[in-house]
């Protein structure tokens, strides 16, 4: 893969992840296309301008680390490890098929670059922090990384990462909430309000940054910060948009978990030419 610093050259890798995760997901006839939609960019910046990692090499032990805890947006990290080189291209469109490596969600069976299998909603920002505190511990210059869902961080155990990663002051981690306003059920304010998002995760000792995480070059600069704040973790509130880059599923919760059609499909993609 060749890695690039150029917010255009990384808004045409976003178009092309976007074509992938709505194929993929088309031809499954299942999966969800929303919450995979409205991450592109932040995973895009992570993978080609801010991670240190090689798809030739990935058990290089001085890697950072990356989790998507928000499993079910399995098609944007498959989309973006195909375009790197980890995976063929050419068989995402497996998805969720019976023995395809492109699961469900991200199976670390199937496919061994995975740093975990995730999902299980809650888990993922523990499993950073416990990556994080290995490689201080073993002195290593490895960072992970965790994209979590807004309705997600509804879980406790979410809080009780936060509490354990200020007050260990595991400061190679950075979470990044994919704050894009809609659950499995509808609006995530009208189901449990997560407001005001940022002033919880600054009480809970967390250096925390508000952007739009559609924004390729607020998203880099935001990662930069991260990168330098010491004594304490970071987490990046990016405000986006459920089904991004599509007219008819932006902000639309019936795209959180159902499949375009043939002809939808047809006219998403022509959007993203």
């Amino acid at each position: 893969m060749q890695r690039t610093q150029n917010p255009s050259e990384l808004s045409s890798i976003a178009r092309q992840v976007r074509r992938h995760i709505l194929t993929m997901i088309t031809a499954a006839k299942s999966g969800h296309p929303g919450g995979s939609l409205s991450a592109v960019e932040i995973l895009v910046t992570l993978y080609w301008d801010v991670l240190r990692h090689d798809p030739a090499n990935p058990k290089w032990p001085e890697r950072d680390r990356f989790i998507l805890s928000k499993g079910h947006a399995a098609p944007v990290l498959y989309s973006v490890m195909a375009e790197c080189g980890y995976t063929p291209v050419e068989t995402l469109n497996t998805l969720r098929k019976l023995g395809s490596i492109y699961q469900g969600h991200p199976d670390v069976r199937y496919i061994p670059a995975l740093e975990a299998s995730t999902g299980s909603l809650g888990e993922g920002l523990s499993l950073a922090l416990g990556m994080g505190l290995a490689a201080k511990l073993d002195k290593s210059p490895s960072r992970a990384y965790v994209v979590l869902g807004d309705g997600e961080i509804q879980e406790g155990q979410i809080w009780e990462a936060a509490m354990f990663g200020s007050f260990h002051k595991v400061d190679n981690v950075c979470a990044i909430v994919d704050n894009n306003g809609i659950q499995l059920d509808g609006f995530v304010k009208d189901i449990l309000d997560l407001s005001p998002l940022a002033e919880k995760w600054r009480a809970f000792g967390w250096h925390t940054l508000e952007i739009n995480g559609h924004d390729i070059s607020a998203v880099q600069k935001a990662f930069a910060e991260a990168a330098e704040t010491k004594g304490k973790p970071t987490c990046i509130v990016a405000h986006t948009v459920k089904g991004k880059g599509v007219s008819f599923m932006e902000n639309n919760p019936k795209w959180h978990g159902v499949a375009p059609k043939p002809e939808e499909l047809e006219l998403a993609l022509k959007e993203l030419a």
